[in-house]
């Protein structure tokens, strides 16, 4: 399963041609994605008309959404920080720090354009889509 962050869903809704959105759009009905309820509430916000709410609000709700946060998540994302911070590497965003320790825990793919989550694929085996490579790693 592939959760998808709003750092991709921002760029697709906006049709911004990034390699995220762009991989995101080709792979829709044809990969497996889950929606998470935090990076709902992300993506959602961000509509300010009405008609663009609904229309990214329709479309999210055809993938299942996947609760991110619980207190096991929450007691390892803050040893994930700790254990990050403690290379000199502190996460920004708690909420991507939470995502990211969901993803690890429940085994989920993450396809995200966030910098953040970088350190977490490379210390802490985060698995994320590469849509430069239009394949998964």
């Amino acid at each position: 399963m592939i959760l998808v962050d709003s750092s991709v869903w921002i760029d697709f809704f906006r049709g911004d041609a990034t390699p995220g959105a762009n991989w995101l759009d080709a792979n829709l009905g044809v990969e497996p994605f889950v929606v998470g309820d935090l990076i709902l509430a992300e993506v959602l916000q961000g509509f300010q008309c009405d008609r663009d709410f609904n229309r990214a609000r329709k479309l999210l709700a055809t993938f299942e959404t996947f609760g991110l946060v619980d207190a096991r998540v929450a007691l390892q994302a803050a040893r994930n920080y700790r254990l990050l911070r403690g290379k000199g590497l502190t996460p920004r965003k708690t909420i991507d720090t939470l995502i990211a320790t969901s993803c690890i825990l429940k085994g989920l793919t993450l396809l995200h354009d966030d910098r953040d989550f970088d350190p977490f694929a490379t210390h802490l085996g985060l698995r994320v889509v590469d849509p430069s490579a239009l394949e998964m790693n």
